[in-house]
């Protein structure tokens, strides 16, 4: 696993006022008090006084390899996710944990983040917890195979993965030895082991609390190690995979086109060679919870198995919170964002009196406007009713201020100072493919285009080639229907210095000419 040598590997930590400084001002202040009671408001306000002490303590700690019992003691809140209120499994643990050691994690995080980054240490397949990596890229980069397999007229299977309880079955002992495997050893390991052994819990409800409860497996959730430790320890789970394979975080999908006997033979193989990863390594996959979706229209739909059982077929499914169809139509996505964004447009008619356009408006871009905006760049509409049924989420919006009934939609916008939900979208896919230009965000700039080799172009000197598509689904996806928006762009907007100056230049642009940027 390791790639460098016996200079690379992480072994200490340099603890400065400067660091433990800048820990301190990101930290939260919304956020509770673990169970040493020290809430991250009042560290915040005497931050210029404890830095110092602070850092002596550190490390202290970390030249030891001793944690204080209090930085591993959690209280874990049950929060109602959905269902009956009598089932404990249908209750969300939130683990509590010291705010003061949070502290020290996010400097250990820093550092363990550059040492894995600085020399390749983790998958490309991984896209969580990771920057520059998000459900949107992790995303993009599937529904660019799969449009490009349903065009080409193949077939491709893709297997939803469910680890059971995956947080929480991690076992400590052999955490700390994929730790080492990614060259992580002397004084920060010590640390790590001593954070990671003896940790304690208890439920706290309504101001009674439980026993302490010790805690023998799982990385610390609700802490700021946690999810960079766990990512270390699905790394491997790629090994030896022939086909395809996302994860984010624990959530991974199986992928491979599968036109013929064979492929789906490599598929299930694949398959195959994760369960036995499980097993190696103390997980378990959730089989009720795995799922196939058979994409193509002639897709001769193979079974797959797991531990025997064959796993369901489904024609949908909800990847990342964006709901994926077999068809790769995203009329179902586009009913789920009206329906969640509806939902709260409801309750803020239900519950706000006094609606001043300020007001109003500020409750719709906090808590309304985000789930129709959620990852668009993957689902981005097409389709003339679609785009109605999501406009109109703004249509109503706009007719629930006072002063603003009657007025045209158009009238209201610019009153408003708003743009349609469309136009928000065209402008989010150029700065979402700028991003990606300037190596900020994944996918890959060549994985998803192409720089035109003509000598002799009108416009700016990036200008992309364009291919061509037998299907709908192809042809309105990001990577090709931004193509013609961002060949249109002056030369002065694509040579941004930086995103903030290319949103400016961008927005000058739509003003100018709104009318050709976005129109073929």
């Amino acid at each position: 696993m390791f790639r460098g040598d016996k200079n690379d590997k992480l072994k200490k930590v340099d603890i400065t006022v400067e660091k433990v400084s800048k820990a301190l001002s990101k930290m939260r202040i919304d956020k509770a008090a673990g169970a040493d009671k020290l809430a991250p408001r009042m560290l915040v306000k005497i931050a210029d006084c404890i830095a110092e002490p602070l850092c002596d303590i550190f490390k202290s700690s970390l030249s030891e390899g001793i944690v204080p019992l209090d930085w591993r003691r959690a209280n874990v809140c049950p929060v109602h996710k959905k269902g009956s209120r009598t089932l404990a499994s249908n209750f969300r643990p939130i683990s509590l944990t010291s705010q003061l050691c949070k502290v020290l994690e996010f400097i250990l995080r820093d550092e363990l983040v550059e040492h894995l980054e600085k020399l390749h240490l983790l998958y490309e397949s991984q896209h969580g917890f990771r920057r520059g990596r998000s459900c949107l890229s992790n995303l993009l980069v599937f529904l660019e195979q799969a449009t490009k397999a349903v065009d080409e007229g193949m077939s491709m299977d893709v297997i939803y993965l469910d680890l059971a309880k995956a947080f929480d079955k991690v076992p400590h002992e052999r955490l700390l030895m994929k730790v080492t495997s990614h060259g992580i050893e002397g004084e920060v390991w010590q640390w790590l082991r001593s954070w990671l052994k003896g940790r304690e819990q208890r439920v706290c409800l309504d101001g009674v609390s439980s026993g302490w409860t010790k805690v023998v497996s799982g990385v610390p959730q609700g802490s700021v190690l946690g999810p960079i430790l766990f990512l270390m320890y699905i790394n491997d789970l790629d090994l030896g995979i022939e086909n395809n394979i996302l994860k984010f975080a624990n959530d991974t999908k199986l992928y491979g086109i599968t036109t013929n006997k064979a492929e789906a033979l490599s598929l299930q193989n694949d398959l195959c060679r994760v369960t036995d990863w499980t097993v190696r390594w103390l997980m378990k996959f959730n089989v009720d919870k795995c799922y196939v979706m058979h994409i193509g229209t002639v897709n001769e739909q193979h079974e797959y198995r797991m531990n025997g059982q064959v796993l369901h077929q489904v024609e949908a499914q909800n990847d990342l919170g964006v709901v994926i169809r077999n068809d790769l139509k995203v009329s179902d996505q586009c009913a789920k964002a009206y329906a969640k964004a509806s939902r709260v447009l409801g309750m803020i008619g239900r519950n706000i009196r006094y609606r001043s356009a300020d007001n109003m408006l500020r409750l719709y871009k906090t808590l309304v406007r985000p789930h129709v905006e959620y990852c668009t760049a993957a689902w981005s509409p097409h389709y003339l009713k679609d785009k109605q049924l999501i406009e109109r989420i703004q249509r109503r919006f706009i007719k629930m201020i006072p002063e603003f009934k009657g007025l045209k939609y158009e009238d209201g916008l610019k009153k408003l100072k708003l743009n349609t939900l469309e136009e928000r979208r065209n402008r989010a896919d150029l700065i979402l493919l700028f991003k990606i230009y300037k190596n900020l965000s994944q996918p890959p700039f060549h994985s998803l285009f192409q720089l035109t080799h003509q000598d002799k172009t009108r416009g700016h000197s990036l200008k992309l080639a364009r291919h061509c598509a037998n299907r709908d689904v192809r042809l309105y996806f990001f990577s090709e229907r931004i193509i013609s928006s961002w060949n249109r762009l002056d030369q002065s907007v694509i040579d941004a210095e930086s995103v903030d100056i290319f949103k400016r230049r961008l927005h000058t642009q739509i003003r100018n000419f709104q009318m050709d940027l976005f129109t073929d």
